[in-house]
Formats: structure tokens, C-alpha cells, sequence
């Protein structure tokens, strides 16, 4: 790491974070509806999106700073089994293609602004639909702590904030800095501010990605040289454990495919994914993008090298995640470090932007107005909204300052186990409602207290909790993923109680949805939401393939 400040690539960062702020608060004027005091306006955009507008949204939303930092450093650390994340990509775009389309059908049929309105409606119960709520915000705080230790790990390569003798304040204040200016542009411009710097995001990713994959090879004298290299070090000192391996091991199989199963099966039951869902403006722009997303999976592929290339380039880090940003200053000019740096900064904001606005309209809908104020206005809900999107801020920057930074990848991981168990209330009601209300609601419970404790007793190199995601699967001894172990317990409870529920002819819930609703378009006659006309491209669209809708 260079001593001192980095001037030069601090500069370009600040002009890159300085633009993407103005476009944040410019994005309020981008269209700006008659009815601005409503979830369907401040939370989901006007429900009004393209195709574009919603490809470089979700891509925004889901290739985060987490991708930056987390995917490339596991792989630094630990080889090939970081790896995981390029086939759980893969496998969740046939998933979302069965579901997602279902979901914006029976959404904007009824107005439903989150996955809690539709388990509501759907199973007629407002218990079941606070359990998913409680779980989205939850598995919510950790996602987006993980896009903030993003930030911070970028400010520490450049030099800003001292070293760790620094005084806590001043070291963290530049990471206050921007979580205050993330903050004040979420409230003003709701989700328009998020889709605009997407744009800007996904842009600036791409640039650095290419240029990295073909510059930095060619520094270190070509992918040969970089696997060789890896290979040395994860083989470890002569006579030595291994500390990793260019290829998972026979004993790591199990922990590998469980992991990339069970992630893919989580990613959309996410808040901030649905949100992103929710706001085009017609189930085939779902369709549509379900189709070109996995280009982003492309990018996922070259930017996990950076892991092996951090080796090659003898990048020496305690903590992981600055490998990858320690190799961009390390390899790359100062000028073009400072974009590269700018792309995991804007890639930290533009999701940790869409995760806060989806757990606060979750409180919103589906704690203050299904039990505090049921007689809630749109402006009321609007407001509130607004205020708990600060909260739920405070609460991840609180996760950062007062957890162990050098696991972040657990952070990310430990919502995954929680927010599985609400994917047989969410897309097993989207197909079928045999499932009784109560049933689903056991389920969800016992999935949720075994993946808790279950993840409570995983130690980790430099904690003793929470130290990772994967132990043995009971029956079976081999290691797997926690999550989707639970979300199999989850499924075993919820089928045995609703045979027995529907035996004795348990209540099961009014059911608000029809046939009908879940494949209905946005032009079908019966659609409740009055839907804005389309919103255009913003400017930048133009240099986009396609340039349009």
C-alpha cells in the first residue's frame, strides 16, 4: 500500500461520487409524477421501467459492491471455492423466469408493493405476512453493511481515515460522509435516484473489468504465470497444509453445491430484488430480462480472476477485501485507480439505495399499516417510508462499526440463510394455495431458529460466531450450506402440518387473488393500479445498446 493519501485517484473518486450525488437528487425531476406522496411513486419508481431502465436497475441491485470486494477476496484467500457465486448466477435466471413474471401479474393486479402484501392477500394472514417482513428486513441489514464495507475498504487502499491507531471517528468519517449523502438522496428521490446512477454504475464496472482483464494479465506476464502462481501459494509452505485450491476438493463438493444452490434460490426472495422487479412496467420487460441478465454472470467470471491476479501481483493484505482494491492501485495508473475505485464506491451506493427503500416499505406496508395505522393515507405512508429508509441506514452502518470487517462475505451470507425461508410462503403461493397459512408460519420458524443456531456455532479464523455458512448436514455428515439445510427442514414442516391442518379443517385464510391475477399485463382489463405513462430513458441511455426501451 502506497504511504499516504493518493491524491491523484482520491480526486477522481470524489469527482465520480460528487457526480452521482447531483444525478441522486437531480433524479426527483426525472418525470416527476403529479401524485408524488405514494409507495407506487417514491418506492417503486411509478411502476413505469423498461427494458434497459430495468436491466441496469436489477444489475445495479444485485452485482454490488459485494462483487467488487468479497467474491474476488474469498477467492484471494481461499481459491477456487469463492467461485461459487458464478453458477448460483446462473442458476437463479431459469428459477426467476417460472415466478417473477406471476409475481408482477398478481402485484400490480392488486397494488401490492411487496412480497408481504402478496403472502397477505394471498393466504389471508396477516401473522404469515409479518414473518416474511421481520425476515426481509433483517437478512436486508447485513446486505447492505456488506456494500458499505465496500466503501470503507476502498478509502483505506487511498489512504483516507488514518491508520488503525486512528482515532475511531476520524477514521470512520469519511464513511459517515457518504452514508449521509446516500441518505439525503434516497429520501428526496426514492428509487428514481438508485435506477438513474445505475447507468453511471454499471458503466464504469464494465470499463474497469475489461481493461483489468487484459491489462493486468499482460503486466504479469499472462494467465499462465497468475494460475502458477496461485497454485504455489495455496499449496502452502513445504510439508505445510494447503490454504486453498485452484479447483474445489472432493471434501469441499458438498459445501460447494449447497452453497450455489442455496444463494441461487435466495437471491430474488431478497426485498431489493423484488423492489427492482416491481418497478417495470410490464411483465414482459420481466421476460425480456430474465434473458439478457446472466451477461452480467460473464462479467462475475472475470472479475473473480482478480482473486488469482492479487496473488500473482504478491498483493500481501490481513484483511481480504482490500486485495482487490490494493491491486487496482498497485497495477493500474493513479488516475485510472481512482475509476476503478469510483466503480466499487458507486456500486456500494446505487444497491445499499434500492435494499433501504424495500425494507422500508416493508415496515411501512406491512408492520405501521397492517398493525399501527391501518387507516394510513398514501402521504403517510410515503413519509414514513422515507424516515424508516434512514433507519434502516443507521442500523447497517452500526453492523459495520461494530462487527468484524474482515468476514464481510458473511454478513451477506447470514441473510441468505434467513431470507430463504420465506421462498415456500412466496413462490410456493404464487402456484398453488394447498399450503395452510399456519403451516407455512411453523415452517418459517423452525427454518429460522435452526439457521440461526446453527450459524451461531460456526467459528471463523477471527471470531468465535457467525464465522461462516456452511456445517454438517445432519443425517447425511457432510458439510453444506446452513440455509439450504434449514430451507429443507422449512419444506418437511410446512407439507406434514398442512396435511394435518387440512385434515381437521383448520381455517385457512381468505384468499384475495384469482386465477386471472397472475397472468394479467399491465393493459389487461381488472388491473387496479393506474399506471404513469412509461418513463423515459435519462440521457445517458443513449450510449447504451439499443439506447431506448
Amino acid at each position: 500500500m502506497k504511504d499516504g493519501v493518493n491524491g491523484v485517484a482520491l480526486g477522481v473518486f470524489v469527482f465520480f461520487f460528487a457526480a452521482v450525488t447531483v444525478m441522486g437528487f437531480l433524479a426527483a425531476r426525472w418525470r416527476r409524477p403529479e401524485n408524488e406522496a405514494s409507495l407506487d411513486e417514491w418506492g417503486l419508481g411509478g411502476r413505469s421501467f423498461g427494458t434497459w431502465v430495468t436491466w441496469f436497475l436489477l444489475g445495479g441491485d444485485l452485482y454490488t459492491a459485494y462483487t467488487f470486494v468479497a467474491v474476488p477476496a474469498a477467492i484471494y484467500t481461499a481459491g477456487a471455492a469463492g467461485f461459487f457465486a458464478v453458477p448460483y448466477t446462473i442458476l437463479v435466471y431459469p428459477l426467476i423466469f417460472t415466478f417473477l413474471p406471476r409475481l408482477w401479474s398478481v402485484s400490480h393486479r392488486h397494488g401490492y408493493v411487496t412480497t408481504s402484501d402478496f403472502v397477505r392477500g394471498r393466504f389471508g394472514s396477516k401473522g404469515l405476512s409479518l414473518a416474511v417482513a421481520v425476515t426481509g428486513i433483517l437478512a436486508t441489514m447485513p446486505y447492505i453493511a456488506l456494500q458499505l464495507v465496500g466503501i470503507q475498504a476502498v478509502l483505506d487502499v487511498m489512504g483516507v481515515g488514518g491508520g488503525e491507531n486512528t482515532h475511531w471517528f476520524v477514521k470512520d468519517l469519511p464513511l459517515l460522509l457518504a452514508f449521509a449523502v446516500l441518505a439525503a438522496y434516497t429520501y428526496s428521490s426514492g428509487l428514481r435516484a438508485p435506477a438513474l446512477i445505475a447507468f453511471v454504475k454499471d458503466g464504469l464496472i464494465y470499463l474497469v473489468i475489461v481493461v483489468a482483464i487484459v491489462y493486468i494479465p499482460i503486466k504479469l506476464g499472462g494467465f499462465h504465470d497468475i494460475f502458477a502462481a496461485a497454485q504455489e501459494k495455496f499449496a502452502g509452505p513445504p510439508g505445510g497444509k494447503p490454504t486453498g485450491a485452484l479447483a474445489p476438493g472432493e471434501a469441499t463438493q458438498w459445501a460447494y453445491a449447497t452453497l450455489a444452490l442455496g444463494s441461487a434460490l435466495a437471491l430474488f426472495m431478497y426485498p431489493h430484488s423484488i423492489t427492482a422487479t416491481l418497478s417495470s412496467r410490464s411483465r414482459d420487460v420481466i421476460r425480456r430480462n430474465t434473458t439478457i441478465l446472466p451477461l452480467y454472470s460473464l462479467m462475475l467470471g472475470m472479475l473473480a480472476l482478480l482473486g488469482f491476479m492479487a496473488i500473482a501481483a504478491g498483493i500481501k493484505v490481513e484483511n481480504g477485501q482490500l486485495a482487490i482494491p490494493q491491486l487496482f492501485e498497485s497495477m493500474f495508473p493513479d488516475w485510472f485507480a481512482g475509476v476503478a475505485f469510483a466503480a466499487i464506491g458507486i456500486g456500494a451506493l446505487v444497491p445499499a439505495a434500492i435494499m433501504s427503500i424495500a425494507a422500508a416499505n416493508l415496515f411501512t406496508r406491512n408492520i405501521y399499516k397492517d398493525f399501527l395505522k391501518p387507516d394510513a393515507t398514501p402521504q403517510e405512508e410515503t413519509k414514513v417510508s422515507k424516515l424508516v429508509s434512514l433507519l434502516v441506514k443507521v442500523g447497517a452502518l452500526a453492523f459495520v462499526l461494530t462487527m468484524d470487517k474482515t468476514v464481510a462475505i458473511n454478513f451477506q451470507l447470514l441473510g441468505g440463510i434467513w431470507i430463504l425461508q420465506t421462498m415456500p410462503a412466496l413462490v410456493g403461493g404464487l402456484f398453488t394455495r394447498w399450503f395452510h397459512r399456519w403451516a407455512l408460519l411453523a415452517g418459517w420458524a423452525v427454518g429460522m431458529v435452526y439457521g440461526t443456531v446453527a450459524a451461531y456455532g460456526v467459528a471463523g479464523p477471527t471470531q468465535a460466531h457467525f464465522g461462516g455458512s456452511s456445517a454438517k448436514i445432519p443425517g447425511i455428515g457432510e458439510i453444506g450450506y446452513i440455509g439450504l439445510t434449514a430451507f429443507l427442514l422449512n419444506v418437511a414442516v410446512t407439507v406434514v402440518l398442512t396435511i394435518v391442518l387440512n385434515a381437521v379443517k383448520a381455517p385457512a385464510g381468505v384468499d384475495e387473488t384469482s386465477p386471472a391475477d397472475y397472468t394479467a399485463d399491465a393493459g389487461d382489463p381488472g388491473v387496479r393500479v393506474e399506471l404513469p405513462p412509461a418513463v423515459p430513458e435519462p440521457p445517458s441511455a443513449a450510449a447504451t445498446p439499443g439506447g431506448g426501451h
